[in-house]
């Protein structure tokens, strides 16, 4: 194998690749990376057994080839090296005795390689109806949900997202037991009933991978695995096992309480009564409504305290006093892009709904917090 190609070409790729590679593997061979230079361009493989990632340089893309072949090197070292180049022509050329020579016009690296056999052979299946999702709305979906899934690891299918499709609508939920998140998402045709869990990691990979275009994202769904393709990206995740919590019983749609809050006035008053609170309490403030007059208040003995005062609309004329964690709020709130958003409540027991007019497809539920 040997070719050339620019720099900026080449780490652009390896950005892809490298997310596949764990350094922590005690298997060797899942550290690396592996160059196929075919006919059809450069393929640059990883995996680490959990995530396989592919990506393809397009033959436009590589200034000259001399020979095809494959190589597998060091993810890490590759990486760097290619790295910390300067921004010019390198040329990359396999050598007798399992070497590697990457040379620039100043810099010279040598290193060895791997047997080309011993790397997994990693096969990105493909189905024939994939659910097809543009890059902006995924990016959504995941970043409006993730937040709440759970990091206990004996509860591993809340460790990752819920994905339902029932004909045109999915469901995407998370949740650790204390919140939950969920966004609906209409979809242009029907498909296979299907419930899965996508592990957190895999799907943080795959929105940073893509820009927030209207490209789309291809998920080839399988029994035990997903396969996104995108472009010259390809993929592939091993899914949760487990069933996940039934939680559409959670989210009522009668509500004794209302209180329609200005976003940004409501999340700057959280985020200030944050202020004094502390994790051993679970981070807990205290909201009070008197009419339109919401008191949102936290209290720590031996530092002191803080009251914030907004005004808000009180549909239902009922008050609340109710206590949760600041944490979650905020975490709540951020995912929301609108000016207001409605808190609705059935009690202080009784778990927090936030939604907003503006977008009911996603909806953030908190559990909250018991003072007595």
């Amino acid at each position: 194998m040997k070719f050339k190609i620019k720099q900026n070409i080449l780490i652009g790729y390896l950005n892809y690749a490298i997310r596949g590679v764990s350094n922590k593997n005690l298997i060797p061979i899942l550290n690396c990376i592996k160059f196929d230079l075919t006919e059809e361009g450069l393929y640059l493989s990883s995996t680490d057994n959990e995530i396989s990632i592919k990506t393809l340089i397009p033959l436009k893309n590589i200034e000259l080839i001399d020979s095809l072949g494959s190589i597998v090197v060091s993810g890490k070292f590759i990486y760097e090296i290619i790295k910390k180049l300067p921004g010019e022509i390198i040329d990359i050329e396999e050598v007798m005795d399992s070497k590697l020579y990457i040379t620039t016009s100043k810099s010279t690296f040598t290193l060895n390689c791997n047997e080309v056999y011993d790397f997994p052979d990693l096969e990105f299946s493909k189905v024939e109806n994939p659910v097809i999702l543009n890059n902006k709305l995924l990016k959504n979906m995941v970043s409006e949900t993730i937040f709440a899934t759970s990091t206990q690891e004996s509860r591993p299918a809340l460790t990752g997202l819920n994905i339902v499709i029932k004909d045109n609508i999915l469901e995407c939920t998370a949740t650790d037991s204390f919140r939950l998140a969920k966004k609906i998402i209409k979809l242009e045709k029907s498909f296979n009933n299907t419930n899965i869990i996508i592990p957190t990691r895999s799907l943080n990979e795959i929105i940073k991978m893509i820009d927030d275009s209207d490209n789309v994202v291809e998920l080839h769904i399988f029994e035990n695995k997903i396969v996104f393709i995108t472009e010259n990206i390809f993929m592939m995740s091993s899914l949760i096992n487990g069933t996940f919590p039934d939680t559409s019983k959670l989210i009522p749609t009668d509500f004794e309480t209302i209180l329609s809050v200005n976003l940004n006035e409501y999340y700057n008053a959280i985020d200030r009564a944050s202020l004094l609170t502390n994790e051993l309490d679970r981070n807990t403030i205290m909201l009070e409504s008197n009419k339109n007059e919401v008191i949102i208040s936290s209290n720590i003995p031996e530092i002191g305290n803080v009251k914030e005062n907004i005004i808000v609309e009180n549909k239902k004329d009922n008050d609340i006093n109710i206590a949760f964690s600041s944490k979650y709020m905020l975490d709540a709130i951020k995912t929301f892009d609108s000016d207001k958003i409605d808190l609705c409540f059935n009690g202080d027991i009784k778990p927090i709904i936030l939604k907003s007019k503006e977008d009911d497809s996603l909806i953030q539920l908190i559990v909250p917090i018991r003072t007595y």
